[in-house]
């Protein structure tokens, strides 16, 4: 097997407008192409990664925010040195995406994964090179929150609120208050994304809000590896992140010359129209 650090490079690219289904790429040669041969994974491909469904990816400007006077999610979002992750908006390869996801794991450190014979190492150097995260801050989770003190989900959920009176076992996001409620969307459809249920929030979603809300750093780069894994092994779950993973293939210069790419439109970026209708 044949490996690469390279620095980041841009590739060529050949555009297509639809990517359709797995069956265009019918070529007597597609999988060989992609998993070298390794019949293992060509089965997990078929069996899971082929049938999932890539979510439609968001971006953020933090100028967005500086524009709509929303300074104070602005500095929450810059404490957190999210501004290169949040407006992601480059082009995607879907079908190398399922690729890498098919033979991905990781450690406490890294993660790994092989495409069309390439290995990669995503390490704190990719990280920092790709959207300028180091692997550092708090590692919070749901049943892991001893670094937030105090932290109680039902009393941050009403202190959220516009009525902070109102009564709600729903944890629904359409009674949070501006920034609470901007932050919900930002958490939800950006920072760890799902392709269902965007109007209620989990334990997870609860807890990314109250670190960027009281400016607690958290380590970012788990949080995204935790979520990947999270959501990668059931079929009922969609693929998040396909922009950033995209962006990992082209900085380790896999070979993209024959592959699908589709288009990221700028009809994804988060505005006020997206945020009324959460």
């Amino acid at each position: 097997m044949t490996s690469s650090s390279n620095p980041r490079k841009r590739t060529k690219r050949t555009m297509v407008k639809h990517a359709g289904s797995d069956s265009d790429n019918n070529k007597p040669d597609y999988l060989d192409r992609w998993f070298v041969g390794n019949q293992e994974s060509i089965e997990e491909y078929y069996k899971l990664y082929s049938m999932k469904i890539i979510i439609t990816p968001k971006a953020l400007s933090l100028e967005w925010l500086k524009e709509e006077k929303l300074d104070e999610v602005r500095d929450m979002l810059k404490f957190q040195k999210l501004d290169r992750f949040l407006k992601l908006t480059e082009n995607t390869y879907p079908y190398l995406v399922k690729v890498f996801l098919t033979n991905m794991c990781y450690d406490e450190e890294n993660l790994y994964s092989q495409v069309k014979g390439i290995d990669i190492t995503i390490n704190e150097e990719v990280w920092l090179s790709v959207i300028g995260l180091r692997n550092e801050g708090a590692t919070i989770s749901r049943g892991n929150t001893s670094e937030l003190g105090n932290f109680n989900k039902v009393q941050f959920y009403k202190s959220c609120l516009r009525n902070q009176e109102s009564a709600s076992r729903t944890f629904n996001v359409g009674g949070l208050a501006a920034i609470p409620r901007i932050l919900a969307y930002i958490v939800i459809w950006v920072l760890t994304p799902r392709g269902f249920n965007h109007a209620t929030l989990t334990e997870e979603d609860l807890i990314l809000m109250y670190c960027l809300m009281n400016k607690i750093k958290i380590n970012w780069i788990n949080v995204i590896r935790k979520h990947l894994f999270k959501v990668g092994k059931k079929l009922e779950y969609r693929i998040p992140y396909v922009i950033l993973l995209s962006q990992f293939i082209e900085y380790f210069q896999i070979d993209v010359e024959t592959e699908v790419v589709e288009e990221i439109k700028a009809l994804n970026q988060i505005t006020t129209t997206n945020l009324t209708k959460i």
